[in-house]
C-alpha cells in the first residue's frame, strides 16, 4: 500500500490531506521561509500519532510536527518532502487540579483559551506570546517559548512538569511529573525547545500560576532609543524585577498607534511599557521606582494606567505590533536574538547601524527586561535582492549579538532560520554531543530534518573525525 493509503487506514480520508493546496497552506510558517510536503494528518489521539510514526517509519518518510504555525523560524515548516503531522486537534484541558496548580493539556489548545479556562479557579499559564490568541501549547513547548511576562515568571520550560511524547518505532513515554523535585536526568528539560526534532509530544503537563491580587501598568516616553534601554537596565539594577518591560521604537509606536488609536505617544523616540504585579503595598513601592529610574534616565512622561480596560488597551497595542506593520510594507523579516541588558544600548545603536548599511527599514519591539530584541526589517519582496540584504544583515545582527555575550535565539527557536549559525555559539564538540542526543532519541532521523543542527554536527567518534555523508539528517 502507499503512504497515503496506510495513513487513511488510521485516520480516515477526512483526516489526510493529500492535494496540493493543502501542501502548499501548511508549507509555510509565520516566517519568510516556504517548503512542501507529501501529505498532512490531523490526529485525535495518542494512539494515532503512534500509529502515523509507525507508518512513517515503513514509508521511510520523515515527520514535521505542527501547531498553529505561528513559529518564525521556520521550525515547522518542511525541507523535505515530509509527512506534516497537524496537533490542532489534539486540544482537550483535562485533570486542572486548583489545589496543586497544574493541568493536563493537549499539544492543540490555544494558549489563551488555558488561561481562560483555568481563570475561574484564579489561575493562568504564565508564558504569553504576542501570538498567545493563536498559538498552542504544543507549538510553546517546542520553542520553548517567552512573552512579555516571562521576564519575572520564566520562560515555558519553567512551566511544564511533564511531558507524554511519541518515540521512534510509536513509543509513547512520559518524562517529568507532579513532583516538585524530580529526581534523575531531566529528560523533560531535553524536551522542551527541543523543536520535535526528538519526538512529538502528545500531553503536557503544566503549571498555572495564581493570579496577581493588584497590577500596574506604567507608560514612559522617552527622547531616545538610548535613554529608554537605560532605564531597563537602571530598574532591574534598583532591585525592582517587574513582570514586564517591554520596549517599542517610534516608526513600530507610529505603526500600532495609526491602526490602533490607543493614544500612544507618537512623537516619542521610545515607548517603555512596565508592569509590576502582586500585593497592593508592593506594587505601589514597585511603580514609584519605575517612575523614579524613568524620569532620571530622560523619560519625557510617565503615566500610570487608569484602570484595567487602559492596560488592555496597551497590552493590545504591544501584541498587535506585528500585525500593524502591514500598513508599512508588504513583507517583514522578523527577527529574534538576546544581549546581556548591560549591552543592550550599544546592541541597539548597532542593529540601527546595520539597517543602515543594507538600507532597510528597521522597526523594533522587544522584551526590553531581558534583552531579547525583535528587530524587524520591512520589504518588498517582489523587488530583486530585497531577501538577500534582508538575511545579510539579520545574520550581522546575531553576530553582532553573539559578539556582546548574547544568545543565538530568546524564545522563536534555532529552526531552519538559524540552523546554520550555530556554530557562533557552538564548537565542534558541542555540536556533536546535541547531535548525539538526537541519535539517543532518533537514531533513524524520523522527525523534523535539517532543523537546529548543521550539517556536520554529528562529527565525532570517540575522538576521530568521521565523515558525515551529503543529505544527511542533521
Amino acid at each position: 500500500m502507499s503512504l497515503v493509503s496506510d495513513l487513511i487506514a488510521v485516520l480516515g480520508r477526512d483526516r489526510v490531506l493529500d492535494d496540493r493546496l493543502d501542501s502548499w497552506t501548511y508549507g509555510k510558517d509565520a516566517g519568510v521561509f516556504r517548503g512542501e510536503a507529501d501529505v498532512v494528518v490531523l490526529p485525535e489521539s495518542t494512539e494515532e500519532v503512534a500509529e502515523i510514526v509507525r507508518v512513517a517509519e515503513r514509508h521511510s518518510t520523515s515527520i514535521v510536527p505542527r501547531g498553529a504555525g505561528t513559529g518564525l523560524a521556520g521550525g515547522a515548516v518542511p525541507v523535505d518532502r515530509n509527512v506534516i503531522v497537524s496537533m490542532i486537534r489534539m486540544n482537550e484541558i483535562t485533570d486542572v487540579d486548583p489545589e496543586n496548580r497544574t493541568a493536563w493539556v493537549g499539544p492543540g489548545v490555544v494558549n489563551l483559551d488555558l488561561s481562560r479556562h483555568t481563570e475561574v479557579h484564579g489561575l493562568h499559564f504564565a508564558p504569553d506570546p504576542s501570538s498567545q490568541s493563536a498559538c498552542t501549547i504544543g507549538g510553546n513547548v517546542g520553542n520553548n517559548s517567552g512573552g512579555p511576562h516571562c521576564l519575572a515568571e520564566g520562560t515555558t520550560v519553567n512551566h511544564v512538569l511533564a511531558v507524554e511524547v511519541v518515540l521512534a518505532g510509536g513509543e509513547v513515554v512520559t518524562v517529568g511529573g507532579g513532583a516538585p523535585d524530580p529526581i534523575g536526568l531531566d529528560l523533560r528539560g531535553i524536551l522542551v525547545g527541543s523543536e520535535g526534532t526528538l519526538g512529538i509530544v502528545t500531553k503536557v503537563l503544566v503549571k498555572l500560576t495564581p493570579n496577581a491580587p493588584d497590577v500596574r501598568t506604567l507608560l514612559c516616553a522617552f527622547d531616545s532609543v538610548e535613554d529608554a534601554a537605560r532605564a531597563v537596565s537602571g530598574i532591574i539594577a534598583a532591585g525592582v524585577v517587574p513582570a514586564a518591560l517591554e520596549l517599542m521604537d517610534q516608526r513600530m509606536t507610529e505603526a500600532v498607534e495609526n491602526w490602533l488609536k490607543a493614544g500612544l505617544p507618537t512623537d516619542a523616540a521610545a515607548i517603555l511599557l512596565a508592569e509590576v504585579s502582586g500585593g497592593t503595598a508592593a506594587v505601589k513601592a514597585e511603580a514609584a521606582v519605575i517612575r523614579e529610574v524613568a524620569t532620571s534616565s530622560g523619560a519625557s512622561s510617565v503615566s500610570l494606567a487608569a484602570d484595567e480596560a487602559e492596560r488592555q488597551i496597551l497590552w493590545k497595542a504591544r501584541k498587535s505590533a506585528f500585525g500593524a506593520v502591514a500598513q508599512t510594507a508588504p513583507d517583514y523579516y522578523l527577527h529574534d536574538t538576546t544581549v546581556p541588558r548591560t549591552r543592550l544600548v550599544e546592541a541597539m545603536t548597532e542593529a540601527y547601524a546595520i539597517g543602515d548599511k543594507y538600507d532597510l527599514v528597521m522597526m523594533n519591539v522587544f522584551h526590553a527586561g531581558d534583552g531579547n530584541l525583535h528587530p524587524l526589517m520591512t520589504f518588498d519582496a517582489s523587488q530583486p535582492g530585497s531577501f538577500e540584504r534582508v538575511r545579510a544583515a539579520a545574520d550581522e545582527i546575531v553576530e553582532m549579538c553573539v559578539s556582546k555575550g548574547g544568545v543565538l535565539s530568546g524564545e522563536h527557536g534555532i529552526g531552519k532560520e538559524k540552523r546554520d549559525l550555530m556554530g557562533l555559539m557552538f564548537d565542534a564538540p558541542a555540536l556533536d554531543a546535541q547531535a548525539r542526543i538526537k541519535e539517543a532519541f532518533d537514531p533513524g532521523g524520523l522527525f523534523n530534518p535539517h532543523k537546529i543542527l548543521p550539517q556536520g554536527s554529528r562529527c565525532f567518534d570517540f575522538g576521530r573525525t568521521v565523515p558525515v555523508p551529503d543529505g544527511a539528517w542533521i
